[in-house]
């Protein structure tokens, strides 16, 4: 692993990363935001999956979450949103597609296969280097996301429950098998058939929940009502509808005059630190 650069920050680490991934196959970078607290022992820690052109460095720029990480004693990690420089042709032809939208899958159809496992590069590969390698407690991790990484956050804690205790999203594609996003990517990770789909579709996942709802303290949704994504792509009344039928707690506001970006993430950055906080420090105390 390289260091690419470290910053004060808060009084903690903002560090920006490089590791050559065995999962994709090629260098793939990070970022880690360690608290002061990090350096009296493990902390929590809460992944943040980014959304379509971002970089592992868009939410620690932008989000202005390292303030209230520093309060609550949580490390951050983002990692950037597909693998680069993959060589394959047509990768970089579409913002909504291809290399900084990597969907959070693992492609099964050529020649996107090769590199694009970033299902698997998140759930396994990051998260045991970040557990190695920084003072993470195991045992108390979390996952929040943004838009495409609101899709993967919901997906990722949605078949993980026992590695994450906590999940959170901003302005989520929470039924990508309805919406053009989601339709686009999959059928070229995925290929046609819509079976393969439903795996990723966070939607599908909790209505096909058939016992105790995977996360008892609830699932944290804000959606600006101004967001331009909102009845194309987004569809929350889906999720929404979902976890009603399953029981499954979800507390999903909508505010007025919001839209997708920044603005609206760093607004309301601080509730969502503070449900992490709430769930994952309540886990270290009880351990």
């Amino acid at each position: 692993m390289d260091i690419i650069s470290k910053h004060v920050c808060f009084g903690g680490t903002q560090g920006f990363y490089r590791h050559d991934s065995i999962e994709i196959g090629l260098p793939m970078r990070f970022s880690v935001y360690q608290p002061p607290q990090a350096k009296q022992g493990s902390v929590p820690v809460l992944f943040f999956l980014a959304g379509l052109t971002c970089t592992e460095e868009t939410f620690m720029i932008k989000a202005g979450a390292q303030r209230y990480a520093a309060e609550h004693g949580i490390m951050l990690v983002t990692p950037d949103t597909s693998p680069r420089n993959t060589g394959i042709v047509g990768a970089t032809d579409d913002w909504d597609f291809g290399e900084g939208a990597g969907f959070y899958v693992d492609a099964t159809q050529a020649p996107w296969s090769t590199h694009f496992r970033m299902y698997s590069y998140i759930v396994h590969e990051l998260r045991k280097t970040i557990l190695e390698a920084f003072p993470a407690d195991a045992k108390s991790v979390g996952i929040f996301g943004h838009s495409m990484g609101g899709h993967g956050a919901l997906m990722l804690a949605l078949r993980n429950p026992d590695l994450y205790r906590s999940v959170s999203a901003f302005a989520p594609i929470v039924a990508p098998s309805h919406c053009p996003w989601g339709q686009k990517a999959f059928s070229r990770y995925l290929g046609e058939d819509q079976q393969s789909w439903q795996q990723y579709d966070a939607t599908l996942l909790v209505d096909s929940v058939n016992a105790v709802a995977p996360f008892p303290d609830g699932i944290l949704i804000d959606q600006g009502l101004s967001d331009k994504f909102l009845m194309e792509q987004l569809l929350p009344e889906r999720f929404e509808a979902a976890c009603l039928k399953v029981k499954q707690p979800l507390t999903l506001r909508r505010h007025a005059g919001y839209d997708h970006g920044y603005y609206f993430i760093s607004t309301m950055m601080e509730e969502h630190i503070k449900f992490h906080g709430r769930i994952l420090n309540s886990t270290v105390n009880r351990s």
